[in-house]
């Protein structure tokens, strides 16, 4: 009996392993074929559907999961398909999609039902939100060479909606896809 637990518990860790770097090459190859501007004041704001697999990862197995899912995909996304952000598009990346993994991640992790689902998902799109302004008024001077000022003009008309828009699309596929994967992932 006891080798049968051992070997479950070793195919369920191989299982999660496979699953997880499925979802990190799945980010890079959406990153990769699906990048398209949103508003055109701002063309440097690209909607790119890369952080579905992340936050499914998040919602499959937890935030410690989906961070080092973020991890890996900010480092390869860095240093291929957006290499000309640089380091800068790196850390914004990671800093956002962080903040959405660690505030979705441990809102759903105990209580895996619909109504939790909604509300982490929410709050982490709420946490991306939040996060791009303040990484916003850090990064983009630093990056576009622009003032500060010129970024708190852009907040309300461009850098708000675009996050609210690019989170929430993002959130409700992954939503929808999880529900339809996690029997599977369980197993």
């Amino acid at each position: 009996m006891n080798e049968l637990t051992e070997k479950n518990t070793m195919h369920n860790r191989i299982r999660k392993i496979v699953t997880l770097a499925l979802m990190a090459a799945m980010s890079i190859m959406l990153l990769y074929l699906i990048r398209f501007p949103i508003f055109p004041a701002a063309p440097f704001l690209e909607y790119d559907p890369a952080n579905i697999p992340i936050f499914i990862a998040t919602y499959l197995y937890g935030p410690f999961s989906g961070l080092a899912v973020t991890a890996v995909t900010c480092l390869i996304q860095g240093f291929t398909v957006s290499s000309s952000s640089g380091v800068i598009g790196i850390l914004m990346h990671f800093f956002a999609t962080g903040s959405f993994v660690l505030v979705a991640g441990f809102l759903f992790r105990k209580h895996k039902n619909g109504r939790r689902l909604v509300f982490a998902s929410v709050s982490g799109a709420l946490a991306i939100v939040g996060m791009m302004v303040l990484w916003n008024l850090v990064f983009t001077p630093l990056f576009m060479g622009t003032p500060v000022e010129a970024v708190l003009q852009m907040l309300v008309p461009v850098i708000i909606p675009f996050n609210l828009i690019k989170a929430g699309v993002n959130v409700l596929i992954a939503a929808f896809v999880y529900k339809g994967i996690r029997k599977w992932a369980a197993k």
